[in-house]
């Protein structure tokens, strides 16, 4: 199809370009220390782009602003806590899922009034604009004030500082931000199950194939769950393999 990437076109150019998320610990986050962006999600970029014999580069993908960067042809893949669903399904192409989240709900450890998605009702709750955390929310807790930001670290900022009461979005997420801020904690059961899936310009047949046998190919011979202890295994209990293709 016209206007996509290939296997082909990415060998012919050189590089691989990703769009990654920059403030996600333990998925797509740049390192203060030496500036290097770190996590699952980038290296799966790298991988796939080692498998190409191309070079893999990382540019900063916020939720809003992922599909836009496929169309514009900006970069190549999103890799970047992206929930396959049907409305996406629409604009874009998604790999098999390669991760399974589930919305949860993070709140200070000191708030009691917050046990379940329905007490979010009444309550000031930070998401990020153009995530399906935001729909989530709007749809089961119609009467929560949402509070969006581009980020996750500054919904995380937020919390801290009191201007919401609460951050929903995927527990892996979410664990992250515990580690920047030990005084908070998830509240009740995940309420959703959210497949993570690589993002890459509808009509991408040929690129769609190749991603999914990489990562097959990783899956199978131990890459996949080396990446995935290294990354995120101090973040989920979840067995580190690659769910059943959809």
């Amino acid at each position: 199809m016209e206007g996509v990437s290939t296997p082909q076109s990415i060998k012919d150019k050189g590089k691989l370009t990703c769009g990654v998320k920059f403030d996600v610990v333990g998925f797509g986050f740049r390192n203060p220390t030496n500036g290097q962006v770190e996590g699952f999600d980038a290296d799966i970029c790298r991988e796939i782009a080692t498998e190409l014999g191309v070079e893999a580069e990382l540019i900063e993908a916020v939720s809003a602003n992922r599909i836009p960067f496929l169309n514009e042809r900006r970069v190549d893949l999103v890799i970047s806590t992206f929930t396959i669903n049907d409305d996406r399904k629409t604009q874009i192409d998604f790999s098999r899922p390669y991760y399974i989240a589930g919305q949860s709900i993070l709140a200070k450890t000191s708030n009691t009034d917050i046990a379940s998605v329905e007490d979010l009702n009444g309550k000031n709750v930070c998401s990020v604009t153009g995530s399906t955390s935001e729909a989530n929310v709007r749809a089961k807790a119609p009467q929560a004030n949402l509070v969006l930001f581009a980020t996750y670290t500054e919904a995380g900022q937020a919390l801290s500082d009191g201007r919401c009461d609460a951050v929903s979005t995927d527990d892996v997420i979410l664990f992250g931000l515990i580690s920047a801020y030990p005084d908070t904690e998830l509240k009740g059961e995940p309420f959703t199950t959210e497949a993570y899936g690589i993002g890459m310009k509808k009509g991408s047949t040929e690129l769609k194939a190749f991603v999914d046998g990489v990562l097959a190919a990783m899956d199978a011979d131990g890459r996949f769950a080396t990446l995935w202890e290294t990354n995120i295994g101090d973040y989920t209990t979840k067995e580190p393999a690659l769910p059943p293709a959809s």
